[in-house]
């Protein structure tokens, strides 16, 4: 486990996965990402990659072949080499192997950063094709949060608030772990809110497509801002497990999207599917801001 820490927050990044594993605000003790009790899920912030989400039948094709991968891709459970350390920063490598291009054929450079500075971590992507043919990928984040509020025996957690309020929509997954194509309204409440309780995620994640929001904030019962996280991804879900009153809920800003049901076509056709030519690299980041 490697940490990074300032006058405000403590980080810690398990090379295996490149994942957060830690927000600690260091004038109170509090930890903000969820711990990954397996009752209620194993992980506390994985990288999707190389999709995100399942496949229909957990399968794709390209060019002819068909090809198995498992929900949300195989990077979350790779070890990643340490390439940078400072007081600030940490980055993480991975690269195509003899098991990686059984299951996804394309050479690529995959690096996770994370950088600190205030109350603020900034989690960097970067993908580089490094082969020779064009490189399809979708890459995406699963952060978990504790709820800032959460008593077993109530209902209420909290509310969510987003950079838009009127004309919000999402899609819902629905068969096999994919989505379907309706679009279903997102009700705010009078306050432009969305009131978050053990019945949210009911119907599991609700996914907001074609960059209808930028900035999700996590509030307190009382309506102040614990946490934020601010992105630029075209693709965010909002997820807690459905039936579990889980203590937690995960803001995941994507570049990629799991299968429509029944989609059967070529791997590079999918939605929201990332391109890169030989030689051509894809740099994003997303940002967490801690409150209170």
């Amino acid at each position: 486990m490697k940490t990074l820490s300032n006058n405000q927050l403590t980080i810690q990044v398990s090379p295996h996965g490149a994942e957060l594993s830690s927000i600690v605000n260091n004038a109170t003790g509090k930890e903000y990402l969820w711990q990954a009790d397996p009752a209620y899920w194993k992980r506390h912030s994985p990288v999707l990659f190389p999709i995100v989400g399942s496949l229909w039948n957990n399968e794709y094709h390209h060019k002819g072949t068909a090809y198995q991968l498992s929900q949300h891709g195989f990077a979350r459970d790779k070890e990643f080499e340490l390439i940078k350390e400072s007081d600030t920063e940490l980055r993480f490598r991975l690269h195509e192997s003899e098991d990686t291009l059984k299951l996804y054929p394309f050479p690529f450079n995959l690096e996770i950063g994370y950088r600190l500075a205030g109350n603020q971590i900034e989690v960097i992507w970067f993908v580089e094709n490094t082969g020779k043919e064009e490189l399809h990928f979708q890459i995406g984040a699963h952060p978990a949060f504790y709820y800032p509020y959460y008593n077993e025996e109530s209902q209420q957690r909290g509310f969510f608030s987003f950079d838009r309020q009127e004309g919000l929509t999402y899609k819902l997954i629905q068969e096999k772990g994919c989505i379907g194509d309706q679009e279903y309204p997102l009700i705010l409440n009078a306050e432009g809110l969305l009131s978050l309780d053990t019945h949210t995620f009911d119907k599991d994640a609700l996914v907001l497509e074609n960059s209808q929001i930028k900035r999700v904030d996590l509030l307190d019962h009382d309506g102040s801002s614990y946490l934020t996280v601010y992105f630029t991804a075209p693709v965010v879900g909002l997820w807690s497990p459905p039936a579990k009153n889980a203590p937690f809920v995960c803001i995941e800003p994507w570049y990629g999207r799991c299968d429509r049901v029944n989609y059967t076509g070529e791997y590079k056709d999918k939605d929201w599917m990332q391109h890169l030519q030989p030689g051509e690299v894809f740099n994003a980041s997303y940002f967490i801001e801690i409150h209170k």
